[in-house]
């Protein structure tokens, strides 16, 4: 009996993955620790909100993340007038057939782009939540299958509030992961404007030489190897105490629910998947916890005055609840 070969650096999924990383980086610096979230919501089929100032090149992120990927890409400008049939697509009469047809919004594409999601009315931003969910879109209660892999990764400003619209918590829940972009060090700062002098385009991803270097079957082998990662009861007892623990702590009126749970556990997988491993750690729910339940839990008012912050609370849970050894 002979024994299978494992996976060679060129057929190994993880591998292709990884390039990504280098890939991106052509266009954007000092980010690979939101490529590696937005690599964890394509293994885990989820959502993910990324939240940052204007000027930190969320949408260059994303578009560098869409070519090295080589994946459709559309990118949808959230306004305040923006109607629902602007994102899933509506039925259009056509006068030679005398019938009407179907005409796809931008939803329909692999990864959709929803700059600025909360200035749009929750009548729209809704619209996205049966794409989400169902990977699929009614009109006229006809379903149409969205393509395979979706994602939608949508932007925020979190100092901006005047004429927004914030999401609502169960659109929220609808997100695998919230990632905080965070403005560039000084010498990734220095790194953007060298480039810029020595003529970078961000309009030109080509030019900058992004290419593909992952396609849709290393996903699809990835994912499959994803839901292979071993866990044992007692890290899956560690998800359960850490999400129980959100529900009584006093700063928080709203805590993680089981959702949040199984959002936690398939981020730490895709986690420790990419990190090498077959099997999840403590140390690997850890380093995913804040980005998977920060946007599913609620402060209360008395701590958001006193200045307390989401991200502090769930560092306390942490420093709180007990590991397993």
């Amino acid at each position: 009996m002979t024994l299978a070969a494992g996976p060679t650096a060129e057929t190994d999924p993880r591998v292709a993955l990884h390039r990504l990383r280098a890939e991106v980086a052509k266009a954007v610096v000092g980010q690979d620790a939101i490529v590696t979230g937005l690599l964890i919501g394509l293994l885990c089929r989820g959502h993910v909100l990324l939240e940052g100032v204007p000027g930190v090149a969320k949408t260059l992120l994303v578009r560098s993340f869409a070519a090295a990927l080589d994946l459709d890409m559309k990118r949808l400008q959230f306004t305040p007038d923006l109607m629902p049939g602007d994102v899933t697509g509506s039925l259009i009469y056509d006068p030679h057939g005398a019938a009407f047809t179907f005409r796809q919004g931008p939803v329909f594409t692999n990864l959709l782009l929803a700059d600025e999601i909360n200035r749009t009315p929750p009548k729209t931003q809704s619209a996205l939540l049966e794409a989400m969910e169902e990977r699929q879109v009614s009109v006229e209660g006809a379903p149409r299958a969205l393509p395979e892999p979706f994602l939608v990764i949508a932007t925020q400003n979190p100092i901006e509030y005047e004429g927004t619209y914030p999401l609502p918590e169960a659109q929220l829940d609808r997100f695998l992961l919230k990632l905080a972009v965070p403005l560039p060090s000084r010498d990734d700062e220095l790194g953007v404007l060298r480039a810029h002098h020595q003529g970078f385009n961000p309009r030109d991803l080509a030019a900058a030489g992004i290419k593909p270097v992952a396609t849709a079957a290393d996903l699809a082998a990835a994912r499959e190897a994803v839901g292979q990662v071993g866990v044992v009861d007692m890290v899956l007892g560690y998800i359960v105490d850490l999400c129980r623990a959100t529900r009584i702590s006093p700063s928080l009126e709203l805590g993680a629910s089981p959702r949040g749970a199984t959002a936690l556990l398939g981020a730490a997988k895709a986690w420790s998947w990419l990190a090498g491993r077959e099997y999840v750690t403590p140390d690997d729910v850890k380093a995913v916890t804040r980005s998977t339940l920060r946007h599913r839990v609620r402060l209360r008012p008395e701590a958001e005055l006193e200045g307390v912050t989401v991200d502090q609370i769930l560092d306390a849970v942490l420093g709180t609840v007990p590991t397993p050894r």
